[in-house]
């Protein structure tokens, strides 16, 4: 039997090669004659740089950035050319400014700065890169992409206000003055091609915007919430006046996603790529399927989110085009059959349910899944 494997990372417990590895573990152990192919996979979030570089010729660059919170972090970024001579510079904003990298107690949107995340993105610049692809997600964030083009500028030797960097709540009344080096950055990167490889689709502003949604997982209270969606409200009106963009920018697709990262990038020309979609072509994901007869892909908590653009419903909609069943195997599952079966997916098997479980599973995270696929196995790979 031939399997793929292909994980996004489980947040805050294993990376997604680290679950690759204990999901074959786990198969292995009922079914070791099977063909299994490990792919590991990432969403524009964790792991985005590492999932292409696997998969891709180029070259790692090292960067040390100052993160959203704390000291200074080493990052890489992923430099490759393809057969016209283009050169593509990958970023991962969770290396920057990532919520795991925040101890839950520290964690406060309301002053945490992507400005690492520009710093790593003026690196890409000085490689010589002509496109510039940012992973979009799991940030600790909320800034609207403030910190990144302070960040940016500092690194290109430009100025913007210093209040950009410290945090979406010091946002608050900024107007198109405070701004007026916004239009010398994008003059600056006016040859380059920049892509947002987002997390999600979720707009910037409003009740279903990115800090009424994702604000209170990255430690923010309703009020700081409600008080965040209002500072970014200033900034968007004061950045699009200022650079004369049209209003419409907090209202695309993917505008919130990374607390707001996409905005950022969006200001200065880029488009946007569901980050999932991205890497498995990159992965060349549907060729891997040809001849599969199962595909498991997992993450640390299947939920609503997961079934917009994730990397569950990437490898879902590869797998329908090549009639191979999806399997999930995640660590908490919180969507039922329906809305799985409306995505693609055949089965979903959480690793823990009870609270005792989540427990135990967050001890041994590798362990715990390995049981797990084990188990799936039994079903899916049955022995003749």
């Amino acid at each position: 039997m031939r399997v793929v494997i292909a994980p996004d990372s489980f947040s805050g417990s294993l990376t997604a090669p680290a679950a690759a590895e204990a999901l074959a573990a786990g198969w292995r152990r009922h079914a070791p004659a099977d063909d299994l192919d490990l792919c590991p996979l990432s969403d524009g979030g964790q792991g985005f740089v590492d999932a292409l570089a696997a998969a891709l010729p180029g070259r790692l660059v090292p960067v040390e950035v100052t993160p959203a919170v704390g000291r200074p972090a080493l990052c890489v970024i992923f430099v490759t050319s393809d057969e016209t001579g283009q050169t593509t510079a990958y970023v991962e904003s969770a290396q920057a400014c990532g919520l795991d990298q925040v101890p839950v107690a520290e964690r406060d949107p309301g002053t945490a700065t992507s400005f690492g995340l520009g710093t790593l993105i003026g690196a890409a610049v000085q490689t010589g890169a002509t496109r510039i692809v940012v992973g979009i997600g799991g940030v600790a964030s909320n800034d609207a992409g403030a910190g990144l083009l302070a960040g940016l500028a500092a690194a290109l030797g430009l100025e913007l206000p210093e209040r950009l960097s410290r945090g979406g709540a010091a946002l608050k009344g900024l107007t198109a003055e405070d701004l007026p080096g916004l239009n010398l950055l994008r003059e600056r990167l006016a040859g380059i091609e920049f892509v947002a490889a987002t997390d999600s689709d979720v707009v910037l502003l409003g009740f279903k915007g990115v800090s009424a949604l994702h604000a209170k997982e990255k430690g923010a209270s309703p009020e700081l919430a409600q008080e965040l969606d209002l500072a970014l409200a200033d900034f968007a009106r004061a950045a699009v006046d200022a650079t004369a963009q049209p209003q419409k920018l907090v209202a695309l697709a993917g505008s919130g996603a990374g607390g707001g990262l996409g905005f950022g990038l969006f200001l200065l020309g880029a488009t946007r790529e569901p980050g999932a979609a991205l890497v498995t072509e990159a992965v060349g994901l549907a060729e891997r399927l040809a001849g599969a007869d199962v595909v498991v892909t997992g993450e640390g908590l299947l939920d609503w989110q997961s079934l917009r653009g994730k990397v569950v419903t990437a490898v879902a909609k590869h797998a329908l085009d090549s009639a191979v069943p999806t399997v999930v195997v995640a660590g908490q599952v919180q969507v039922g059959r329906r809305e799985l079966l409306s995505v693609g997916v055949e089965s979903a098997y959480p690793v823990a349910r009870t609270p005792a479980e989540i427990q135990a599973s967050l001890a041994d995270p590798a362990g715990r899944l390995a049981d797990r696929a084990e188990r799936v196995a039994r079903t899916w790979s049955p022995r003749r």
